[in-house]
């Protein structure tokens, strides 16, 4: 449950009442009907600017996998987008299927190698996990074989693939501008408007840790 008193006091006390319309107005173009999965990610810059196309594009939630490279992202993730943007971390790609399956989620594979759907073709009616994998391998067999569907990027050149950082970015103002062109309801719920509201406010606010803390001892 999302204590909304406590939101109201930092609302009140700690932001201006352009910030506090500046989220609700990004918040009404924010959506959980998509999310972006990153399977073991070398490059610190891509996981760094595929996060930066989620929050332009209004994607909430990126899911990053680290089960050869660790904790290796960390240096480059902290860029600004992850105030915004939710980073979900798992030490192993089954256990990130797993969690998406059970939000509901598709797992659908990007790949340029087997006959997947055109992007075009893509039917963005059912909430997806769009996975991207490495620079150099794509993504394991683990993730192929359970995927529920695959996608590509129509290509016309002699290049048979491009950076990760371009393709998702590509796929992801694709999807996402369908998806705002759609009837589907695609939009956050109250609830996770509150907790999102709750989450920027308190990304926000230096020393929020001692604010807290202090607050709850005094109510």
């Amino acid at each position: 449950m999302i204590d909304i008193d406590f939101l109201e006091y930092l609302e009140t006390n700690f932001l201006t009442e352009s910030r506090k319309s500046r989220f609700l107005e990004v918040l009404q173009n924010r959506t959980t009907h998509f999310t972006i999965a990153m399977e073991d990610v070398y490059q610190l810059h891509n996981t760094s600017a595929v996060m930066r196309s989620c929050e332009v594009f209004g994607v909430q939630e990126l899911h990053v996998v680290e089960q050869k490279f660790g904790k290796r992202i960390d240096t480059e993730i902290a860029m600004g987008a992850q105030k915004w943007v939710n980073i979900n971390r798992f030490a192993g790609i089954q256990d990130a299927i797993d969690n998406l399956k059970a939000q509901d989620y598709q797992i659908i594979a990007t790949t340029p190698h087997n006959d997947s759907c055109m992007l075009h073709e893509f039917d963005i009616s059912k909430r997806s996990a769009i996975f991207f994998g490495t620079e150099k391998e794509g993504l394991s067999e683990e993730v192929m074989a359970q995927a529920d569907g695959f996608i590509k990027i129509p290509m016309v050149g002699f290049t048979e693939s491009l950076n990760i950082s371009v393709s998702a970015a590509i796929i992801i103002q694709d999807i996402t501008t369908r998806l705002r062109q759609s009837n589907i309801n695609w939009k956050l719920s109250e609830e996770e408007l509150l907790y999102y509201r709750l989450q920027w406010t308190k990304n926000s606010i230096k020393d929020i840790d001692f604010i807290e803390k202090r607050y709850y001892n005094k109510v």
